[in-house]
């Protein structure tokens, strides 16, 4: 029997070609109204939270403005807003439930400021909060672990960027994004297939740079919320202040490392961890890396590297989706989670 999640994670392709034919010239006409700004501050939750961190990287490289990431906490819990002067107030949330979201934007309509929602749900608080909406197109998501919604926000988040740096060689690479997912979910059945050596693994790490230190954290998550592994995710900087001492012999390390400025960083980190014996899982489209890693989780070649996080979680949603059946559980009800979380 064919998952929720299997089926949404094939249809990413044609979600990404949705959002790019029905949100194109909206986001471009949003972009030209959104001007008196000088930051992003950005609230959002879970997987919500890691299209926000990649808003981090791509935007200051395509257009030079600043990204902060909200602190939703002093909002709600602590009731001690920051003043937003000069800031686009932006909330991301696949559902537009969770009022610790929301109540960011809303303090930015408070504030004066202008306001984005990037929801699935237009009738959602978040939606209502906010002065735009740009909306995912994804349609009901069955599944609890969230797939294309994710790669959906990823998409918005890029689109935007490409709008704003007025370049479009970045509005072409992005029509070229259900190609690049179509191909990569070519390898669907290989990726599978290797799974089930990890079916005993109970501790991973998983490691990007750049562009795809967000991937990172949302391929960690994807197997904590489906396997129950204990997963950790780190930049390849920031692993190797410390956490590299944890790489005994035999230890799982994931590493994300499409062909771009930070390949070399990490290839230079997958030959540390093989020469202390770690297990390598590499997501790559650079064939020198099959040989370096113990197992090859392969991605469409030819991606450029600013929008190689919308291809590059792909292998690292199918590897978690088939090691949680590999382990004998139920990808759909990954125990203990709901699909909409509220939190304040």
């Amino acid at each position: 029997m064919v998952t929720h999640l299997e089926q949404e994670i094939a249809s990413q392709p044609d979600i990404i070609a949705q959002v790019m034919d029905k949100e194109l010239t909206r986001v471009v006409q949003i972009v030209a109204k959104l001007r008196t700004f000088s930051y992003a501050m950005i609230a959002a939750r879970g997987t919500s939270d890691h299209a926000a961190t990649y808003a981090t990287y791509i935007w200051p490289v395509l257009t030079g403005y600043p990204v902060a990431l909200a602190t939703p906490s002093l909002y709600t819990l602590y009731s001690a807003p920051p003043r937003l002067d000069d800031a686009l107030v932006i909330g991301i949330s696949q559902s537009g439930q969770s009022p610790d979201v929301y109540s960011v934007v809303e303090e930015g309509r408070r504030q004066g400021r202008p306001t984005l929602a990037i929801t699935n749900d237009a009738n959602s608080p978040l939606a209502q909060a906010a002065d735009e909406v740009i909306e995912l197109h994804a349609g009901i998501e069955q599944s609890v672990a969230a797939t294309k919604t994710y790669t959906a926000q990823l998409t918005i988040m890029a689109l935007l960027a490409a709008a704003w740096s007025g370049q479009q060689q970045h509005l072409d690479d992005l029509q070229r994004l259900p190609d690049m997912l179509a191909a990569t979910l070519a390898n669907t059945d290989t990726i599978a297939s290797r799974a089930e050596r990890y079916s005993f693994m109970d501790q991973c790490v998983v490691i990007g740079r750049g562009y795809n230190y967000a991937t990172a954290f949302e391929i960690a998550l994807k197997i904590k919320e489906l396997t129950y592994v204990l997963t950790h995710a780190y930049s390849s900087a920031d692993f190797r202040h410390g956490p590299i001492a944890t790489i005994s012999e035999g230890s799982a390390a994931m590493l994300i490392m499409p062909t771009g400025i930070a390949f070399d960083d990490m290839l230079n980190l997958a030959h540390e961890l093989k020469q202390r014996g770690a297990e390598l899982l590499i997501v790559s489209d650079d064939e020198q890396t099959k040989d370096l890693a113990t197992t090859w989780l392969p991605m469409a070649a030819t991606v450029p590297e600013w929008i190689s996080p919308i291809v590059s979680v792909v292998p690292g949603q199918i590897f978690a989706l088939h090691l949680a059946q590999a382990k004998g559980f139920n990808p759909d009800q990954p125990r203990g989670l709901h699909k909409v979380t509220r939190t304040l």
